[in-house]
């Protein structure tokens, strides 16, 4: 039943780094429920990976640092009756984690002043609406 994780295309984790534990689930199992182990946790020690080179180890150390646990990624899942399921959608679980830390950061952003024109619409704007207001403090005496 081992199963090697496969993140993308470049990186797959095998199974010998993966452990996995399994305790009784809340929820949905019917009479099953107090009797099977269907709770899933997945954890990947990224900190002693021999598979992640050193730039993904400390990208990934970075990018997943509030979720690590003495260098350890934690996944649980339990929303499921069986055992095989929860352990299908903890191993997606962790691909998604692995692969959204992987992604190259965005780009920069280059500070820029707004235009002439965006300048001028925002100042007449404002200035309608100051109007607005003052209209609403001039109340009509009672003599009009």
């Amino acid at each position: 039943m081992p199963q090697d994780l496969t993140v993308n295309a470049r990186l797959v984790i095998p199974s010998r780094e993966l452990q996995w534990r399994f305790s009784r689930a809340s929820g949905p199992g019917g009479q099953g429920v107090n009797t099977t182990d269907s709770r899933v946790e997945l954890v990947f020690d990224l900190a002693n990976s021999a598979v992640l080179g050193p730039f993904r180890r400390q990208r990934l150390m970075e990018v997943l640092a509030s979720r690590l646990a003495d260098g350890c990624v934690r996944v649980v899942s339990a929303e499921e009756r069986s055992q095989w399921q929860n352990r299908q959608r903890a191993m997606a679980r962790l691909a998604d984690l692995l692969r959204e830390g992987l992604k190259p950061p965005p780009p920069q952003r280059r500070a820029t002043r707004p235009g002439r024109g965006a300048v001028k619409r925002r100042l007449e704007a404002k200035g309608r609406r100051s109007q607005i207001k003052k209209n609403r403090q001039q109340r009509p005496s009672l003599d009009d």
